[in-house]
């Protein structure tokens, strides 16, 4: 996932870990000019709380201001996404063992709605929610043919993996929790309750800030990276580590 990641932006960042102090396991990132602001990753971290993990993120500025534009079609369409890649399992949130990097994503998408069971911005309609901040779990694997290099794993047709219990129908490994993503300033921040996560609370991170796109012919790869803005480390290694809030 490193080598994808980094080649495709051409990523060369400074990025701090601070083992100990106020900031310990926090990703500390230089601002980079050449990135648009709500998108320049600065400050990234996950605290522990009593029964939930709070994933955090932090840009230079105008934080969840820009969305993808519509263009009136699932094919085609894309997604601006923040995103936490961890070192967890996907079974731990309910998808079947070792299928790829389990990831956190904060994600926008005017041209469809995959969260079902939730309505976002309380009209009364469950579908028509897709460009409303929402939050999903993802997991990502190699795939040459995006541009990124990764996509959303595809489940193939006539296979029956496990999947968690709001997975939204939709045939890639993706989970629609129903978490609601918080943007407080420049920070976008997202409380999980650690029942969701196995009870797992001490595992690494990064943070990501991406375009994903859903392919024209609607099939495999049905969501490529198709861009990557940011990473915190700069070389995804994933060097976060969960604290416990003081």
């Amino acid at each position: 996932m490193k080598k994808y990641l980094v080649t495709a932006m051409g990523l060369v960042l400074s990025a701090a870990v601070f083992a100990d102090g106020d900031h310990q396991g926090h990703i500390m990132s230089k601002s980079d000019a050449k990135i648009a602001s709500e998108f320049d990753l600065t400050h990234s971290k996950i605290i522990k709380n009593a029964a939930s993990l709070t994933f955090q993120a932090e840009v230079t500025d105008k934080l969840g201001q820009t969305k993808p534009k519509a263009i009136g079609k699932l094919g085609g369409s894309e997604v601006y996404s923040y995103v936490w890649p961890t070192n967890l399992d996907s079974e731990a949130v309910g998808f079947e063992k070792g299928q790829g990097i389990l990831a956190l994503a904060v994600t926008a998408h005017p041209d469809f709605d995959d969260t079902p069971k939730f309505d976002e911005n309380l009209d009364g309609d469950k579908a028509n929610d897709g460009n409303e901040w929402h939050s999903h779990w993802v997991v990502l694997t190699k795939d040459e043919s995006c541009g990124g290099g990764l996509k959303v794993k595809d489940i193939p047709e006539g296979q029956t993996p496990a999947l968690p219990a709001t997975w939204p129908g939709l045939p890639i490994y993706i989970d629609s929790p129903g978490y609601t993503p918080e943007f407080v300033k420049n920070e976008v921040s997202v409380e999980v309750p650690t029942k969701d996560l196995s009870f797992q609370e001490d595992f690494q991170f990064d943070a990501v800030t991406a375009v994903l796109q859903v392919n024209d012919s609607v099939h495999n790869p049905l969501l490529c990276v198709t861009a990557v803005n940011d990473v915190a480390s700069g070389d995804l290694s994933l060097p976060g580590k969960v604290v416990t809030k003081k």
